[in-house]
């Protein structure tokens, strides 16, 4: 038998450089939460909110620490003292600022407060006033402030201050170094009363979140799961709570427990998981006919494992949307209890209470109003603004 050679035609050739760069991965693949962190970062909205919220939250925490000041300090000689002010000067070395209960307060030239100037002499029948500083009489005339109350001009003269006979005027103003936002009428420093406002409420605002996360997210995941007559009922419990007013349960509950932040955190606990609730249901509902979770019921999983492992993971998304814009809520809501005399008592400060109080004095000092009313309005920005933008980087939909 002749040997017979197979002559194979060469088939196999070398591949280009190209084609492995066409199949190369460009970026490695992201997460759900990853990419919803990427396209949060895009917002800058957002990710503007997220940074107040942090500088709140640490002002909040560590601005009371380094504070030579506390929240219910009083200083009487110094009520109403405005973060910025006129001074008068005497000479070099001594400067007064005037108040407008017509006392004067020895400052220095830069703003710092150093005390009260007590009167040498004072006539009642003449309105007026005499001070002595190192040598130098000085005569506070008051007299004018009847007759420019009677001619109703708000540019009337009110008052007149001599300084060794002679009158002067304002030297300038300054910036309150003792006191960077002023005092209010008991003489306590607003910033760090502020500042413990912020404690209070975020502190309330937190709470009433996570509770609204623990019994809204489980009931509402029990009632969609379960349906049927046990959704029937647990949703109707839902509606009987959701009809009362969460100002009556307040006041109910002031009236056995007091006022306090336990009162406004029980009551937001008896209410705030019922929007959480019904929202969580809607989604269960939706999710317990996909295949996952009939994998997971065809594998034997417990009902408490489809719900904790499978379904509630899955409607994350929409559920931590909804506790971010809860906060915002809860921190007006607390406002508004402590603005009425439900929420905290004195001495504490809450950012509804010194409003409150600030009402007494609003033509004359404003500033104690703005200031609150400020950061009330800042912060409800800041986690609208979040919350916004966890909407949008949450949506499944609008994954690129």
């Amino acid at each position: 038998m002749a040997n017979t050679k197979l002559e194979i035609s060469p088939k196999w050739q070398k591949v280009n450089k190209d084609v492995f760069e066409k199949d190369k991965i460009e970026r490695p693949s992201l997460t759900y939460w990853q990419d919803a962190w990427r396209r949060l970062k895009k917002n800058k909205l957002s990710m503007f909110g997220l940074c107040l919220i942090i500088i709140i939250a640490l002002t909040a925490i560590f601005a009371p620490m380094v504070s030579k000041y506390s929240y219910e300090d009083q200083k009487l000689e110094f009520v109403n003292m405005p973060p910025k002010f006129d001074v008068y000067k005497v000479d070099e070395n001594n400067y007064f600022h005037l108040t407008n209960e017509y006392k004067l307060i020895s400052v220095s030239s830069d703003g710092e407060l150093i005390d009260i100037l007590k009167e040498v002499e004072v006539n009642a029948i003449k309105a007026y006033k005499r001070y002595e500083i190192d040598g130098n009489e000085i005569i506070l005339d008051y007299s004018f402030a009847k007759k420019a109350k009677r001619s109703k001009d708000p540019n009337a003269k009110k008052f007149e201050i001599r300084l060794n006979g002679e009158e002067i005027t304002i030297d300038k103003s300054v910036k309150n170094k003792s006191y960077i936002l002023g005092t209010d009428h008991l003489g306590r420093d607003l910033f760090i009363r502020i500042v413990y406002g912020a404690r209070i409420s975020l502190f309330v605002a937190f709470i009433a979140s996570f509770v609204s996360f623990f019994i809204g997210v489980f009931y509402g995941g029990i009632s969609g799961y379960v349906g049927g007559k046990v959704d029937n009922v647990m949703m109707r419990i839902v509606d009987i709570i959701s009809t009362v007013p969460l100002l009556l349960i307040v006041i109910l509950l002031s009236v056995y427990l007091g006022n306090g932040i336990k009162t406004i955190i029980i009551a937001f606990g008896l209410v705030y998981w019922v929007g959480m609730a019904r929202l969580v249901r809607g989604q269960i509902l939706s999710l317990k006919e996909q295949e996952f979770v009939l994998a997971a019921r065809t594998t034997g999983a417990s009902t408490w494992r489809i719900l904790s492992k499978h379904l509630i993971p899955n409607a994350m998304g929409p559920i931590i949307v909804s506790m971010t814009m809860m906060i915002p809520n809860a921190i007006f809501t607390e406002a508004f209890l402590s603005f009425i005399g439900l929420g905290v008592s004195a001495p504490q400060a809450s950012w509804g209470t010194i409003a409150n109080e600030a009402l007494k004095s609003l033509w004359t000092n404003p500033y104690q109003l703005i200031y609150p009313s400020i950061a009330i309005c800042v912060t409800i920005l800041a986690f609208n603004f979040l919350g916004d933008g966890l909407r949008d980087a949450l949506d499944p939909r609008l994954r690129k």
